[in-house]
C-alpha cells in the first residue's frame, strides 16, 4: 500500500481516488513533524510551493519507507544539498509552463504598450493618450533557457507575430522547429533581438550571466523579462541601463529577492516588477494533480519517478 502525503485537505480532495493499493493523507512538513502514526507509511511526499531548508528536508529524513519527494516547482538547484540520501527528487516540470508563458507574455505586452503610464493616468483621474507605444508585432524575441517554458512563450509570441529564437547550452533546432542558439553565441546574437527572455535556472554557470557586456549589447529600447531566477541578472548593472532609460525591464524574480523597502529596482525607471508569481500553479488544479497522479501510476507499474531529477549534480 503505497502511501502519498499532501500538504493540505483541498490538494487531497482534488486528487480524488488514487486506487485501491493507494491512499493519501494530508501532512506538510514546513508545519509539523511527521505524524506518528505515517511515519514509517510515507512512500510518496508532495511538498507546498516555497517549502525548503533543513528543517524540512530533515522531516522527511524521518520517514524511512520514503522513495520520492515531488516538490511543486520547475527549479529545484535550491533543495539538491538537502534531499535525504536514496530518496529520489522529482520536479513539477511541465506543470508551470503555461502559467509562466502567460505572464511573460503580459510582461511583454504591457512594457511595450507601457500599460503602468495608463494606471497611473487612471489612478490620477487624467486622461494621457500615449499614441507611440510600441507593438510586439514584427519584433523579435530572443528566449534564453529554450525548453519546454520556452516553447510555451514561443508559441503565444508567434500568435503575437513576433519572430522567435532560442538559446540552450548547444546549438539544435527545437521540437517546434524554432532556432536554438548555443549560450556561447549570445555577444553576437543581442544585436538582434528587440526582446530577450531569461527563463534559465540559477547555475554556477547562469550566474549573473546577464551582466554589464551583455546588457549593452542589447539595442537601445530593448526590453529584458527575467521569468527565470533573479541572480541571473546583475542588479547594479540593470540599474544602470534603467536610470539612463537606455533599456526596460519586467521582472518576476529579482536579487535580492524579496525586493526590500527601498530598493532602487522599485523606482527605476521604465522597469515593471511583479512578486515571482509567474509559475506558481494552484496545487488543486488538474495540471499539478494529474503528475501526482502519474508518480503514482509510475511506481505502481514499476516505472523510475516522473520528472527525475538527478542529485547527484549537487
Amino acid at each position: 500500500m503505497m502511501t502519498i502525503s499532501v500538504p493540505d485537505q483541498a490538494v487531497a480532495d482534488a486528487l480524488g481516488d488514487v486506487g485501491d493499493d493507494a491512499r493519501v493523507i494530508v501532512w506538510n512538513p514546513a508545519e509539523s513533524e511527521p505524524p506518528e502514526a505515517e511515519r514509517e507509511r510515507i512512500t510518496i511526499a508532495c511538498l507546498a510551493h516555497y517549502s525548503g531548508g533543513r528543517t524540512v528536508y530533515g522531516r522527511l529524513a524521518q520517514c524511512p519507507r520514503l522513495e520520492v519527494i515531488q516538490i511543486a516547482s520547475a527549479g529545484f538547484e535550491h533543495v539538491l544539498p538537502l534531499v535525504p540520501a536514496g530518496v529520489a527528487l522529482a520536479n513539477a516540470r511541465g506543470v508551470h509552463d503555461s502559467r509562466v508563458a502567460e505572464m511573460t507574455l503580459a510582461l511583454a505586452l504591457a512594457s511595450r504598450r507601457q500599460l503602468p503610464l495608463f494606471f497611473d493616468a487612471q489612478r490620477r483621474e487624467t486622461w494621457e493618450p500615449k499614441f507611440d507605444t510600441r507593438s510586439l508585432a514584427d519584433s523579435r524575441a530572443l528566449v534564453v533557457g529554450y525548453g519546454s517554458i520556452g516553447a510555451a512563450i514561443g508559441v503565444r509570441l508567434r500568435a503575437s507575430e513576433v519572430h522567435v529564437e532560442g538559446v540552450a547550452r548547444s546549438a539544435r533546432t527545437a521540437p517546434d522547429g524554432t532556432v536554438v542558439h548555443a549560450v556561447e553565441d549570445l555577444p553576437t546574437l543581442l544585436p538582434a533581438f528587440d526582446i530577450v527572455i531569461i527563463v534559465t535556472p540559477h547555475t554556477d554557470e547562469t550566474d549573473k550571466l546577464v551582466n554589464a557586456a551583455f546588457l549593452a549589447a542589447m539595442p537601445d529600447g530593448s526590453l529584458l523579462i527575467n521569468v527565470g531566477r533573479g541572480m541571473v541578472v546583475d542588479t547594479d548593472a540593470l540599474l544602470a541601463e534603467l536610470e539612463s532609460k537606455r533599456l526596460f525591464a519586467a521582472l518576476d524574480v529579482t536579487d535580492p529577492e524579496p525586493l526590500p523597502t527601498g530598493h532602487p529596482l522599485w523606482s527605476a525607471p521604465q522597469c515593471i516588477i511583479v512578486p515571482h508569481v509567474a509559475g506558481v500553479e494552484v496545487l488543486t488544479n488538474r495540471r499539478y494533480t494529474d503528475l501526482v497522479k502519474s508518480q503514482i501510476d509510475a511506481r505502481r507499474e514499476g516505472r523510475g519517478p516522473v520528472n527525475l531529477v538527478d542529485v547527484r549534480a549537487s
